[in-house]
């Protein structure tokens, strides 16, 4: 249950009512999160804050307030092994209240206190869909997330959670609509070098496509580049 004085707290209402203005405005998933972390300086107890998020290819991280989370992320990803990994597979809060006595990573936690990261707080940042990424909070002090901290930190993982998924979306249409006028542009050459109705300059296309392997919006791209289709 949320504590109710980390709702009620005026000053973390403010931050919240200007993280709801600046989200909404945010341009896209890298815009987004980086609003997401600059918020949490400002809305609890940590030293620096960083946000992975899930992809195909494996975690990605688009937005930290310093270098230290980078390299955290870096160390975490390569040996698979961590807080954000464990996070983000078991899709769970994971607190380490003190990177000196944690035992659960030594390799991981002997490292971190080496850049001086006493406790870390990851939240998982969770749509219908899935876990779609990691908050990361970090603090220099030992045992700095209380269960005020950690309970504003699930309330802006909700709010970094939606936000994220909802820019994603935003992108796959945005390319979803941009793929679908670079192949009606590369049909119209078709239609007009060849004299081919519509349906024939399509199906050339999606010839070219399957023969190549090649992804029919690129097709359509590099006809529209060189006026010739991939050989």
């Amino acid at each position: 249950m949320v504590p109710q004085a980390a709702v009620d707290s005026p000053d973390t209402a403010s931050v919240f009512a200007r993280l709801a203005l600046e989200l909404h405005a945010s341009g896209g998933v890298e815009e987004t999160v980086q609003a997401v972390v600059e918020f949490a300086l400002q809305a609890l107890s940590c030293s620096y804050a960083g946000v992975a998020l899930a992809t195909r290819s494996g975690p990605d991280v688009p937005a930290v307030t310093d270098p230290v989370v980078e390299e955290i992320y870096r160390w975490q990803m390569a040996d698979q092994a961590g807080p954000l990994t464990a996070s983000m597979r078991d899709h769970t809060t994971i607190l380490v209240r003190d990177t000196e006595s944690d035992d659960r990573w030594p390799d991981w936690a002997a490292k971190v206190l080496s850049l001086g990261v006493r406790s870390v707080l990851d939240v998982p940042l969770t749509t219908a869909s899935g876990t779609v990424g990691v908050l990361g909070l970090y603090s220099s002090a030992p045992d700095a997330f209380d269960a005020d901290d950690e309970a504003v930190a699930h309330i802006l993982a909700r709010h970094a959670s939606v936000a994220v998924a909802t820019a994603r979306k935003e992108q796959t249409l945005a390319r979803a609509v941009d793929a679908r006028k670079l192949v009606g542009q590369a049909m119209g050459i078709l239609m007009e070098r060849y004299n081919l109705d519509g349906d024939r300059a399509f199906a050339i296309l999606k010839r070219y496509s399957q023969d190549t392997n090649t992804k029919l919006r690129d097709v359509a791209q590099q006809l529209i580049d060189t006026r010739r289709l991939p050989r």
